[in-house]
């Protein structure tokens, strides 16, 4: 008997649940790189450092975040494949809405001194800790309540929250990057971190009615002594690492939103609040065509419109920066759509059913939270940290964070060509499809029978 016979899927319920979670963790994202490029830098760190430094050491806290991520997943992506992927986009909600409210009631290093950038620096540990099991068990919950011939479709507006946090974010920075310094730098910045509060309150009252998807609760009907995280590693090791390359292009996406603004704005002393525009405009333009590159996925495939998606998105991240070198603002706007609103969102867009379904149902949480996580944590300290090392203490050099760029683009492609296409396949058949024999043999033998009583 099919999935959807015995437990009722709620695909759009699903969707919305996942998509407004990874808005709130989008928008910290958003929030917490926009300030370290335009503000943290000069409020938690002494004024004594030159501005490159200054700049790098706040880029430095953004990459905090992401290197603790593959121990949250660890510890979260488990908790999804055994007591479920509500049970965690519940725990994940909170952790994350409290710790970007934290930040904006932080005192400065002018008000504590050194004591400033280490309380920052816990903060965002603790918040990157609870993001890692947030997307993975969003994406496997909308995956596993969606149609066969909508996955793709389906778990697009997962990432489509990555543009709508985003979009959120920089829309309500723009008013208070507009204020005289003396208000930015005392009250202003804060303002947009304590917003966050609004998003979690959204997110709660529409995730506490969300049931489990029909393929969890069959899956937990029969137990085994194998626990996800052990047989994620041991049968699906290879498949962990593929995630974690692919998702390195999420790399290219931190050099354009947070590397970009500080190169602009510190390197070139462009406009700041004309420069947020372009997150901005480039987070709507992803917002409304995310959707559609997921039907695409499900029409021609995960693989080719992931690909097409990398290889657009780091090519395109050279006639970015170099425009924004010429300060001319027509081209600054036109390459940061393309290479962000259209070709990372098409990646962006084919990313969740790609991943997730190179993993069966049972430690589907568990290796897409491993792979994701590393991947990203790597992108993350990567992509803004080494880009500003890279751009030069003046912040002007924009060849060197384009290579960057073009390195992780050309690893994502190649590992993403390593896969098996899986449109076209039921989510029962691509349990079997991406399960070893070896491993089927392992899990049968490893089945708890109750007792008779």
């Amino acid at each position: 008997m099919s999935h959807s016979e015995t437990h009722r899927k709620t695909p759009a319920k699903a969707a919305i649940a996942s998509w407004i979670g990874t808005t709130l963790e989008y928008y910290d994202f958003a929030v917490y790189g926009t300030a370290s490029a335009l503000v943290l830098n000069h409020l938690f760190f002494s004024p004594e450092l030159s501005t490159g430094l200054a700049v790098l050491l706040s880029m430095a806290t953004l990459a905090v975040g992401y290197v603790v991520r593959p121990l949250g997943a660890f510890i979260l992506g488990p908790l999804g494949d055994r007591y479920g992927r509500k049970f965690v986009m519940m725990l994940t909600l909170f952790g994350i809405g409290v710790c970007t409210f934290l930040i904006g009631c932080l005192p400065t290093y002018e008000q504590i001194g050194a004591l400033a950038p280490i309380l920052l620096v816990v903060i965002r540990i603790i918040q990157g800790l609870s993001v890692s099991g947030e997307q993975a068990s969003a994406i496997t919950m909308s995956l596993e309540h969606a149609s066969d011939n909508r996955r793709a479709f389906t778990t697009s507006f997962t990432t489509s929250g990555s543009a709508s946090g985003g979009l959120l974010a920089t829309a309500v920075f723009i008013p208070f990057a507009a204020l005289p310094p003396e208000q930015l730098y005392t009250w202003g910045w804060r303002v947009p971190f304590w917003l966050s509060a609004v998003v979690v309150v959204a997110a709660y009252i529409i995730r506490r009615k969300l049931a489990e998807p029909p393929a969890f609760i069959e899956t937990q009907a029969v137990k085994i002594s194998l626990k996800p995280v052990a047989q994620a590693l041991r049968f699906h090791w290879v498949t962990i690492i593929r995630i974690a390359a692919c998702a390195l292009i999420a790399g290219v996406s931190y050099v354009f939103a947070t590397f970009g603004i500080a190169f602009a704005t510190t390197g070139y002393e462009l406009d700041k609040s004309t420069m947020l525009w372009v997150p901005s405009i480039a987070s709507f333009v992803a917002l409304i065509y995310t959707p559609f590159a997921g039907l695409l996925a499900d029409k021609i495939g995960r693989k080719p419109v992931f690909i097409i998606g990398a290889l657009g998105a780091g090519l395109t991240t050279a006639p970015y920066l170099w425009s924004i070198t010429t300060g001319n603002w027509a081209l600054i706007f036109a390459f940061g759509i393309v290479c962000n609103g259209l070709f990372y969102s098409t990646a962006n867009a084919a990313w969740p059913a790609f991943f997730a379904e190179m993993l069966p149902n049972r430690v589907r949480v568990s290796g897409l939270a491993i792979g994701t996580q590393v991947g990203f944590a790597i992108a993350g300290a990567i992509g803004p940290v080494v880009s500003t090392a890279l751009a030069g203490d003046d912040v002007r050099n924009w060849i060197g964070p384009t290579m960057l760029a073009f390195v992780l683009m050309a690893i994502a492609t190649i590992a993403a060509l390593t896969a098996k296409e899986t449109r076209g396949y039921s989510l029962d058949e691509v349990d079997d499809l991406q399960q070893t024999e070896l491993e089927k043999e392992t899990v049968t033998s490893s089945i708890i029978v109750p007792a008779s009583r």
